[in-house]
């Protein structure tokens, strides 16, 4: 999609710090880190949400690349998942946040789950 930041930064026009990338799949760090590990997942084939999938797309390159950083990172004893959709969808390119670590804000819902 011509103005979508995740295709940019897939695309190589917008600079990010890339943490793994595979032919399907681009992993970078958050610009607005909320969590001492927090990274972005998503595919680069653009897809605009999660209700967008359809089976022409499989979420496995995204599991599989996810599952190798948690690996890697060594951090299979805490981490979170979070997919965001409608209007907590800031970015409309699919994609999920991998956690860990110390939270920014232990007053939000999701660091209490």
């Amino acid at each position: 999609m011509k103005d979508c930041i995740f295709c940019k930064i897939v695309e190589g026009v917008n600079p990010a710090k890339k943490v793994y990338e595979d032919d399907d799949v681009l992993v970078f760090e958050n610009i607005n880190p909320v969590a001492e590990i927090h990274l972005l997942v998503c595919p680069k084939k653009h897809i605009e949400s999660f209700l967008k999938i359809d089976e022409s797309f499989s979420l496995t390159p995204m599991v599989e690349a996810t599952q190798k950083i948690i690996s890697e990172k060594n951090i299979q004893e805490g981490y979170k998942l979070v997919f965001n959709g409608g209007k907590y969808q800031t970015v409309p390119h699919l994609h999920w946040h991998l956690l860990a670590g110390k939270l920014e804000d232990n007053e939000d819902v999701l660091n209490k789950t």
